[in-house]
């Protein structure tokens, strides 16, 4: 590589570096939330629609955010499911659609010429506001969802999953599945799915995210073009918040083979927790950090009871988990929970080293220019922090946040708010001993 090739490099990078997205925000006459980064590197226009509309408010139709939403593309305003993507493959566009537990959104990527963006924008709209839910289409869907359902049931890791979001939610709207159940699924209709859109799907319960080759008077004719048809409607109510645990508990499933699958959790933070940067810079240095944390290393490095450990925190509109995980070998099953528990207790009770801290603070600080050096990184960012009501300028206090963390606040949050003592544990795999 030549040294012209590298100077040039380098001064890209500067730049991103020093020039975090600048957000603009307003609300449309329907109530939608508008965020917007004007992008002009590449004539590309990224756009994402986020409902508060996903399985968290399925209520006692466990799957119906999810059934809801994949109907969108399988037959609107008349249009068949095959003319609407001939529509958008005509335009080079690509599109998405997702239903999580908190959120549900539609995307679109396409070209920022007029004409061409017109022509998806408005073919993203007629899905968002005037879906017909074929009967046909119905069941073809229903039946994706029932054979994922099935396929899931057969990994470790999805049943453990499953089984830790049943057993610390409870009777939290966060406890079921987002694909429903087999029972729920069968139950559901066209109907239920029409009451579930215009319930949900209104602007004052929407959020739209746009990065891209626009102007600010263009971006607000996009985001009308887009959203501005759909009610105004209501936001829905609040979630319940989520009741902690009172004691540590061990569920122990049977699973055919030779491994068995680790998932030891407990709910701690919310998106936008006061505690969130000492939570996640410490994570990253207990189990965040892939084959360099302690978890990897006592379990990986020291003993070779498996090939990875991990922790996280998924923070979510109520509190969602931290939990930490592994695979091992069926017979040291009982050995690999022990050091997970032993380095989360040390961790707890003394925090990081200093020059654990420093070099887990370099690396956020360093790599964070990379997170957002695309259109699409950055539409995910400011989705999240529209969706979630963050800071405007979060991204901007990223660095600052994460350089001020210290030992000491990792060692007090994780003493306030991640406790050893109230954790379920979920295991999954040999012949499990029965317990619920």
């Amino acid at each position: 590589m030549s040294r012209l090739l590298i100077g040039s490099l380098l001064l890209v990078l500067s730049a991103v570096a020093q020039a975090n997205p600048q957000i603009q925000h307003w609300v449309t006459g329907n109530g939608a939330q508008v965020y917007f980064v004007p992008a002009h590197e590449i004539p590309m226009v990224d756009v994402r629609v986020a409902f508060d509309a996903a399985s968290s408010r399925d209520g006692d139709q466990p799957g119906l955010a999810k059934l809801t939403i994949g109907m969108l593309n399988e037959g609107a305003g008349g249009l068949t499911a095959t003319q609407l993507t001939e529509r958008l493959d005509d335009l080079g566009a690509q599109f998405g659609l997702q239903s999580l537990r908190d959120m549900a959104y539609i995307e679109l990527r396409s070209l920022a010429d007029a004409d061409i963006l017109n022509a998806g924008i408005d073919t993203v709209a007629m899905m968002i506001a005037r879906p017909d839910f074929p009967a046909d289409a119905f069941e073809r869907v229903r039946n994706q969802m029932l054979i994922g359902l099935r396929y899931a049931q057969q990994q470790a890791g999805s049943r453990a999953n499953d089984v830790l979001f049943a057993t610390l939610y409870g009777a939290h709207p966060y406890a079921h599945p987002d694909d429903g159940t087999a029972e729920s699924l069968a139950a559901i209709t066209p109907d239920d799915a029409r009451a579930f859109h215009a319930r949900y799907l209104v602007g004052a319960n929407a959020t739209v995210a746009i990065v891209g080759d626009l102007d600010r008077a263009a971006a607000e004719a996009l985001a009308e073009r887009l959203i501005g048809t759909i009610p105004q409607g209501e936001k829905p109510a609040p979630l319940p918040e989520v009741p902690p645990a009172s004691r540590a508990q061990t569920v122990h499933l049977a699973h055919p083979g030779q491994q068995t699958h680790i998932v030891i959790g407990q709910p701690v933070a919310k998106r936008g927790d006061p505690d969130w940067f000492p939570l996640y810079v410490g994570n990253q240095i207990l189990g965040g950090a892939g084959l360099t944390s302690r978890l990897a290393d006592e379990v990986r490095e020291k003993r070779g009871l498996a090939y990875s450990a991990s922790s996280g925190f998924t923070p979510m509109r109520a509190a969602g988990p931290f939990v930490l995980g592994a695979q091992t070998r069926n017979d040291q099953t009982e050995q690999a929970v022990k050091v997970i528990m032993d380095a989360l207790n040390r961790f707890i009770a003394d925090g990081p080293s200093e020059q654990e801290l420093d070099a887990v603070k370099k690396n956020l600080r360093g790599g964070f220019p990379l997170r957002i050096a695309s259109n699409a990184k950055i539409l995910d960012y400011i989705a999240m922090i529209g969706f979630y009501g963050l800071p405007l300028d979060y991204l901007d206090r990223f660095d600052a946040n994460v350089a001020a963390v210290t030992v000491d606040s990792i060692r007090d949050a994780f003493q306030r708010r991640v406790d050893p003592a109230r954790m379920l544990t979920v295991l999954v795999g040999g012949e499990g001993d029965g317990t619920p």
